[in-house]
């Protein structure tokens, strides 16, 4: 029961992050790591190239999370997701 309970937290932050509205750079990119290390896991695609700056950021906010299982990035998204007023 608390797997469910925590998948739809989960799913219920991500419909909410995407609606959100003036979220900082830093946190878009904190908060698009956590929703792919929660539904992919470790990072499995190459870096872009350096003149991709926006995709580099993007690989980098998840790369950094390798090593973290799906159960506590997903944990970690809610919380972030709380602490911006979800």
């Amino acid at each position: 029961a608390a797997a469910n309970e925590e998948a739809a937290a989960f799913d219920a932050a991500a419909v909410w992050l995407r609606k959100r509205k003036g979220l900082s750079t830093d946190q878009q990119l904190k908060t698009y790591g956590l929703f792919k290390q929660a539904t992919i896991g470790d990072c499995d695609v190459p870096r872009p190239g350096l003149l991709e700056f926006t995709g580099a950021a993007k690989w980098d906010a998840w790369n950094a999370l390798k090593g973290t299982t799906t159960d506590d990035a997903k944990r970690s998204y809610v919380e972030l997701a709380a602490s911006f007023g979800f």
